[in-house]
């Protein structure tokens, strides 16, 4: 009898630890779970549709590639806030490094100190793990338009090597939405990665291109993904590729789009 009580409570005494160990563990890092809010690429389109109805001048400002660089961010955050004149704020992608839920949270916190509203594109590194699920939850889906003033701004996924291919990426047809359209004056179009870098699919980089210029009045393009500024001209047509800056580097672009005219400026911070 005595041995039975003492196993029974060699058996409470471990189940005792073994409870206390679970409460010692974290969530799941790739869990999904965000704590943050949901869908904010659709509330802030709302915004900035609502705030430059009309405008024939729009300014926003581009960043990119922020992940691992949180304070950097939150320099470059109060240096836009400085700028009290940016309609709103575009994130090229690669907001996390791994796709960790956490890594998506605390990039949102810091960009709600913004004092702008802000859309965010699919970066390569937001697809990794369960990243791509926590941006459509945490922004919603990874193809998507809005229109400020007279621009319309066309925002689509270009990180084909995170994919299967059993669906193209980048989705044509939903390109092809936007071609011949008259409902605006001028397009910009937004990606990740662009023609001819490691994640996109360059069997269809010159159709993509394509696609681009049947828009109307296309003005530009943006990018990320490379962690410098640079300039290109991909096509040889004029269309140029304005690629942003990581955080780590401290360096943003403010546009500014008058008609179908427009100009840039790099900013340091």
């Amino acid at each position: 009898m005595m041995v039975m009580r003492i196993r029974k409570s060699y058996i409470l005494v471990l189940v005792c630890l073994l409870l206390g160990a679970c409460q010692a563990f974290d969530v799941h890092p790739y869990d999904g779970k965000i704590k943050g809010k949901k869908y904010l690429n659709k509330i802030n389109i709302q915004r900035i549709e609502a705030a430059t109805q009309g405008a024939r001048q729009i300014r926003f400002a581009v960043i990119s590639d922020t992940q691992r660089w949180l304070d950097e961010l939150r320099d470059e955050v109060k240096s836009i806030n400085e700028h009290e004149d940016i309609d709103f704020v575009i994130h090229c992608g690669d907001l996390v490094d791994y796709g960790i839920t956490k890594e998506f949270d605390w990039q949102q916190e810091v960009l709600l100190g913004l004092h702008a509203p802000f859309v965010v594109a699919l970066g390569n590194h937001d697809c990794l793990g369960s990243g791509k699920d926590v941006f459509r939850k945490m922004f919603g889906p990874e193809n998507y338009s809005f229109v400020a003033g007279h621009v319309r701004f066309v925002c689509v996924d270009t990180n084909a090597l995170e994919y299967d291919f059993s669906n193209p990426v980048p989705d044509l047809s939903f390109l092809h939405t936007f071609v011949q359209k008259d409902d605006v004056e001028a397009s910009v179009v937004v990606m990740h990665t662009k023609p001819y870098d490691d994640e996109f699919d360059n069997n269809v980089a010159e159709p993509f291109h394509s696609y681009i210029k049947q828009m109307p009045n296309p003005l530009f393009c943006l990018c990320g993904h490379s962690h410098k500024s640079a300039a290109f001209d991909l096509f040889n047509d004029g269309l140029i590729y304005y690629q942003a800056n990581c955080g780590k580097n401290r360096e943003y672009y403010i546009f500014t789009v008058t008609g179908q005219t427009y100009t840039y400026e790099t900013i340091r911070y």
